[in-house]
């Protein structure tokens, strides 16, 4: 796994939950896909859509976690391992699953948790950890967040990036050459661990996405439609989405977003998004 350069955004500031603030029960929304998909980018695109980039960390209505704040503690050969790009970081067992659900159950529930923070760098869980209050949404993106059941029925909405696997790798390889990494083990970590991983762990769970968002950031009709759901959510208006979005067992149609040339025929069907950050391993 590629170890990205410069510190991960904060996601809350630090100090205690603000007491005049109720704490809802949020609409947990999953975002998943292949390596460089752009599950960040959507995510940060409908923050930057909702206006919420702009509004003081414990103050804000919709939040962005990652999988990627669960990677395990590596043993030091393990670590070493990691160091030489010998390590399956997309592999489920990479990932603190136990922590991951007792995190997400915490924050279903409304309460104030603390995520870990793990330096990409060195591949290692750092000692201090990020304060995350109470939200209306809560976007939680990762590669493999659908991958366990019982992290994936916790998700209220489930949305798959989908993106072209060709433009995944050359953005991955981009990416990994402006952080100083050599092409010849960028490809190689690629073909040895990142695309057998993705086809065997991430791409099976497709088939349970809610929604299927074709070309990432560039579907601005995926984007702007889930960002109007999320307004509704915001506003306290779902009953009228639910009735008209969901199946008979509660779940929503599986279908996936439109050409811009079929855009005006669904603009009343529901709503997506898409983004990426270079900092990202995935």
């Amino acid at each position: 796994r590629p170890a990205p350069h410069g510190a991960r955004p904060a996601m809350a500031s630090a100090g205690g939950p603000d007491p005049e603030r109720p704490h809802p029960k949020p609409f947990l929304i999953g975002v998943s896909g292949g390596t460089a998909s752009g599950k960040s980018t959507v995510c940060e695109k409908i923050m930057e859509l909702l206006g919420q980039n702009e509004v003081e960390q414990r103050q804000r209505k919709v939040l962005i976690l990652s999988q990627d704040s669960f990677y395990k503690v590596l043993t030091a050969e393990q670590q070493a391992k990691a160091l030489k790009g010998q390590y399956n970081f997309d592999h489920p067992d990479a990932f603190d699953n136990d922590l991951m659900h007792s995190t997400l159950k915490s924050i279903v529930e409304g309460k104030t948790v603390e995520v870990p923070t793990y330096d990409f760098v060195t591949h290692s869980r750092l000692a201090e950890t990020t304060v995350v209050y109470p939200a209306d949404v809560v976007l939680f993106e990762g590669i493999l967040v659908f991958y366990n059941q019982d992290i994936r029925d916790m998700f209220h909405l489930r949305l798959f990036v989908d993106t072209d696997s060709d433009v995944r790798l050359s953005r991955r390889v981009l990416r990994d050459m402006k952080r100083g990494r050599d092409l010849e083990q960028i490809l190689t970590q690629y073909t040895t661990f990142v695309k057998p991983a993705f086809e065997e762990f991430c791409l099976p769970t497709k088939k349970y996405a809610d929604v299927i968002i074709p070309r990432g950031v560039d579907n601005m009709v995926a984007i702007n439609l889930i960002v109007q759901h999320i307004q509704d959510i915001l506003n306290g208006d779902i009953c009228k989405w639910q009735r008209g979005a969901m199946n008979g067992h509660g779940r929503t149609y599986k279908r996936p977003f439109p050409e811009p040339a079929e855009s005006s025929s669904v603009l009343a069907a529901g709503k997506r998004s898409h983004l990426e950050s270079s900092s990202r391993p995935h």
